[in-house]
């Protein structure tokens, strides 16, 4: 499969990913895996085609929509934190810039990552607040922790950044939803990409946990699948501050390439790697680690290694990126900032389809407001959103993360997983789409 190459997957609802078509030289577009499965208005089943789509009422509105975020501002991901941020607060004041009669606030909390009850303590805290979802977390080992407790408190969770296969089939109530998508995709393109650039032989420093384990064996099952064989695959827990034995592991190896499924512990597995013999350019990393090493690394020490990172290329999105960068000048990384954008205005467009602030009943719009069940105008603003809505109408949301799409199960059907270069100042370049 070319990284330059176009596809489309289909798969059934609840079935893993089934196969890749190639077709054309543009970008590479993916069906999605599942995530959890939205409530319907008065059925046991979701609704799937435009049949099925929930009534609007016409009129005005007066609603006060309270968001929560539990996105990372400390621990291993804590790198992620600020563009996500950004992007939900911009997000929220293109909401609040319309006069359509709902207004959104915003509660910013801390994740942490798994090796704290930061999550737990934050959601317990935005509960009290009775906001009526929750936007993150980044990481899926956090959402592991804290699912429940947002689910049973009938509250939506909506991550921009949970890619675990694992989530495809959760007992959520209906109430998990991402806009993220699954790893089974971006695996098929890491593992296809690596076997692609003539790697016969595979090794993986891999984090234990939903994300690192899911994401590798993806990654492991393309590479295989491509005629590739994975020669050593050595794992490490959260916390771990020094990994030698896992080094040592894999470079015994000796594999043609390495990738690393990790979060920010490549800032120290990297450097070990190549301080200990192994070339700087044969290194592959994903979403979890793929940033800006310029302040970190030798120049150089990566120059010519690989990475995949879900979501459109950010220098097609127009002013996007500008108004983010009003929103946070300090801004150098702008991982999963539209998919958070995303996340707030199909929360607000659904809030005002449902003319609800309850969570199970924004929760039964949000396939709609998307376009996944085969009906409605396409828009690409809040504020044509809801110019149709008001009028009873149904609408089709895509966002400056691209087309949505729910399935009944939560997840995103269409995705673009995007394929990096480090240069030789240790930043990265998009060099194409898989």
């Amino acid at each position: 499969m070319s990284v330059f190459a176009k596809a489309t997957a289909t798969r059934s609802a609840r079935a893993a990913w089934t196969g890749i078509a190639i077709a054309g030289v543009s970008a590479l577009l993916l069906t999605a895996c599942s995530t959890g499965s939205p409530a319907p208005a008065e059925s046991e089943e979701p609704a799937t085609d435009a049949g099925d789509a929930l009534p609007i009422a016409e009129g005005e509105r007066d609603l006060a929509l309270k968001l929560g975020t539990i996105l990372p501002q400390s621990g291993a991901l804590a790198f992620l934190g600020p563009p996500e941020e950004a992007g939900v607060q911009l997000g929220a004041d293109d909401v609040n810039a319309v006069d359509s009669g709902l207004a959104v606030e915003v509660v910013f909390r801390d994740s942490g990552d798994t090796t704290t009850d930061t999550a737990t303590v934050s959601v317990t805290d935005l509960l009290s607040q009775d906001v009526s979802a929750i936007i993150g977390a980044a990481s899926s080992g956090v959402s592991k922790t804290v699912i429940d407790q947002i689910v049973a408190a009938g509250v939506i969770q909506f991550s921009p950044a949970n890619t675990s296969a694992d989530f495809t089939d959760y007992n959520d109530n209906g109430l998990y939803w991402r806009t993220a998508p699954s790893d089974v995709l971006q695996g098929e393109v890491l593992g296809n990409l690596i076997a692609e650039d003539g790697n016969a032989t595979l090794g993986l420093i891999v984090l234990n946990d939903s994300y690192g384990t899911g994401l590798a064996q993806f990654t492991k099952d393309a590479f295989e699948a491509a005629g590739g064989e994975v020669v050593a695959e050595a794992l490490f827990n959260e916390g771990d501050s020094s990994f030698d034995a896992q080094i040592a592991e894999v470079t015994a190896a000796n594999p043609d390439a390495i990738a690393l499924v990790t979060f920010d512990q490549a800032k120290i597995i990297t450097p070990a790697l190549v301080g200990s013999g192994y070339p700087g350019d044969q290194l592959y990393f994903v979403d979890g680690n793929l940033s800006d090493y310029s302040a970190d690394f030798a120049p150089g020490l990566v120059a010519g290694s690989k990475g995949t990172l879900p979501g459109l290329d950010t220098g097609t999105l127009g002013d996007f990126t500008d108004r983010l960068l009003g929103i946070d000048p300090d801004l150098t990384d702008y991982s999963y900032a539209a998919e958070s954008y995303d996340a707030v205005v199909l929360l607000a467009l659904a809030a005002y389809a449902a003319n609800s602030t309850d969570g199970a009943e924004i929760a039964k719009y949000l396939q709609q407001v998307s376009g996944g069940t085969g009906d409605g105008e396409k828009v690409t603003s809040y504020e044509d959103g809801i110019a149709l809505l008001a009028e009873g109408q149904q609408i089709d949301y895509d966002g400056p993360s691209g087309p949505i799409t729910f399935d009944e199960n939560g997840d995103p059907t269409e995705a673009t997983i995007g394929i990096f270069q480090y240069l030789d100042d240790n930043t990265y370049e998009r060099i194409g789409d898989g």
